[in-house]
C-alpha cells in the first residue's frame, strides 16, 4: 500500500489497467532508468482514496483517469507544455517509481496529472487515453504535420500506429497508408481508416511512391522502434517531407544523408507530454474516437503473467490492447 509522501500526492485505487509496449522494452533492457523491482505500468484509471494537503482539484472517491506522464505545472519544461521533461515528473511511473499495474498507486502532482472522469464514461475505453492515444497523436500527427489532403505512411500498426492512424483522420488525409508484416493487425487497420495496407518488402518504397503519384509520403510516422522500420522510413518520405519517430529505440539507427541531404525533410523526436488529453477525451466522450475498439484481451490482476505473455506474443494471440480489471 503506498502512501502519501508529499502534500501534492495522491493515492488511486485502480480499477482498470494495461500493458505498454514500452513495458517489454523494459523487459528487454531497452530502459536502463527502470530498476528491478519497480511495479510496472504507467495508465490506468481508478478512483481517488486519499489526497495530500495541497491536493484542491480532487477528493477521495472521484473518478480519475491517470496520466502517463508526471507533470509539477511549474517549472520552465511544464510551461512551454513540454511536461515529458518536468523537473520533478515526467515519465516516472513504472520507470523511476512505482507504477500502475497494482491495486493503489501514488500519483506525484495530483492536480497536474490526473484527469476527473466524466459520469458514464466507458473506462476501458479511458484506459486508451492515459498513454497511446496522446502518444500517437502527439508524437505522430501533430509532431509530423499531417494536414488536409496530405499522403501519410506508418510504419507499425501496433496500438501506437493504429492510435496515430485514428487521430490522424483529424486532419483529413487524402492516403493513409498502413505497412506492418502481421496481417491481423493490416486487417484492423483498414477497419479504422486506412486507405492502403502493405506488408513490408523489397518493393514496399516502389509501392508506396506509386500510391503518391510518385512523391512519397508527406508524413511518415515511426511505431515500431528498430532500425529497418526507420530506414524504411527514410526511403518512403517525399522531398519536403516528415519523418515523425514514435517508436523506442534500443539500439543505433543508420541516418542517410548521403540520399537526403538535399530533399528538405523534417525529423522530429517526442516524448508524449499528455498536453491533448483533455482534448482528446472530449473526442472520446463525444464518441468522435472509438478507442475501445483497440481491446482485445481482457484479464484480473492476479492473472498478468498470462497478460505478459499473451501481450508479448502479439502475432499469434492477436493481441493489440489488453485490459487488467482491478478489484472485484
Amino acid at each position: 500500500m503506498p502512501e502519501i509522501q508529499h502534500p501534492e500526492d495522491a493515492i488511486v485505487r485502480l480499477t482498470h489497467t494495461t500493458i505498454c509496449g514500452t513495458d517489454l522494452h523494459i523487459l528487454k533492457g531497452d530502459v536502463p532508468s527502470c530498476q528491478p523491482g519497480t511495479t510496472l505500468g504507467h495508465e490506468g484509471v481508478g478512483v481517488l482514496h486519499a489526497a495530500g494537503p495541497s491536493v484542491s482539484s480532487f477528493k477521495p472517491g472521484d473518478r480519475v483517469l491517470i496520466s502517463c506522464i508526471t507533470s509539477c505545472g511549474r517549472c520552465d519544461y511544464c510551461r512551454k507544455g513540454m511536461y515529458s521533461h518536468c523537473v520533478d515528473g515526467g515519465w516516472i511511473l513504472g520507470n523511476r517509481i512505482d507504477g500502475t499495474q497494482a491495486e493503489y498507486v501514488r500519483i506525484p502532482h495530483a492536480d497536474f496529472s490526473l484527469h476527473h472522469i466524466p459520469d458514464g464514461a466507458d473506462e476501458e475505453a479511458l484506459t486508451m487515453l492515459s498513454d497511446i492515444l496522446p502518444t500517437g497523436f502527439e508524437c505522430g500527427v501533430l509532431n509530423g504535420r499531417v494536414a488536409p489532403g496530405s499522403n501519410v505512411a506508418i510504419v507499425g500498426a501496433g496500438p501506437i500506429g493504429l492510435a496515430a492512424l485514428m487521430t490522424a483522420q483529424f486532419y483529413a488525409p487524402s492516403t493513409l497508408i498502413v505497412i506492418d508484416p502481421d496481417r491481423n493487425r493490416l486487417e484492423l487497420a483498414q477497419r479504422f481508416g486506412a486507405t492502403h495496407v502493405l506488408v513490408p518488402d523489397a518493393g514496399t518504397a516502389e509501392q508506396v511512391m506509386a500510391l503518391t503519384e510518385g512523391r512519397g509520403a508527406d508524413t511518415v510516422i515511426e511505431a515500431v522502434g528498430v532500425p529497418a522500420s526507420f530506414e524504411l522510413c527514410e526511403e518512403l518520405v517525399a522531398p519536403g517531407g516528415t519523418i515523425a519517430n514514435v517508436g523506442v529505440h534500443g539500439t543505433k539507427v543508420d541516418l542517410h544523408l548521403e540520399r537526403l541531404w538535399s530533399h528538405n525533410i523534417t525529423i522530429t523526436t517526442r516524448l508524449v507530454d499528455t498536453v491533448t488529453t483533455p482534448q482528446l477525451l472530449k473526442a472520446v466522450t463525444a464518441r468522435k474516437l472509438q478507442p475501445a475498439s483497440l481491446v482485445t484481451h481482457r484479464f484480473r490482476l492476479d492473472e498478468m503473467d498470462a497478460a505478459y505473455d499473451t501481450f508479448g506474443r502479439a502475432a499469434q494471440s492477436k493481441a493489440m490492447k489488453v485490459i487488467i480489471r482491478v478489484g472485484s
